[in-house]
């Protein structure tokens, strides 16, 4: 009996933890992203090192001018264009195993704000 309450209360725990979750990977990852600014925010030079590295390393599943594919979202929105860079930098990071997003935290720190304004 004891267990049977171990479960459904770890149940109810697992329900809402799924609940807080629920939303987009942004509205995610600002929750727990730092207020981290973009140090390259404003380089040309950055933009285009981030084009560079966005062909190499998102197109395949984003498309080559950010439409989206498949479970892939699109990046031309309004959602990642207005989102902040601490939440950008903290998916580039983390990924989403849920979402299918991998995480590119083997790319420089410096390469992933790039592809960060490049966007």
């Amino acid at each position: 009996m004891k267990r049977m309450r171990w479960i459904a209360g770890l149940s109810a725990v697992l329900a809402l933890a799924a609940a807080g979750a629920a939303g987009s990977l942004i509205e995610r990852a600002a929750a727990g992203a730092s207020p981290r600014t973009n140090p390259v925010a404003n380089s040309e030079e950055a933009r285009r090192a981030g084009a560079k590295l966005y062909a190499r390393n998102c197109a395949s599943c984003h498309g080559a001018n950010r439409e989206g594919r498949g479970k892939a979202p699109p990046l031309v929105g309004r959602e990642v264009v207005e989102a902040a860079p601490g939440a950008l930098f903290w998916i580039l990071r983390n990924g989403s195993l849920r979402s299918g997003m991998p995480s590119f935290a083997h790319l420089p720190e410096r390469s992933r704000w790039q592809i960060i304004t490049f966007l």
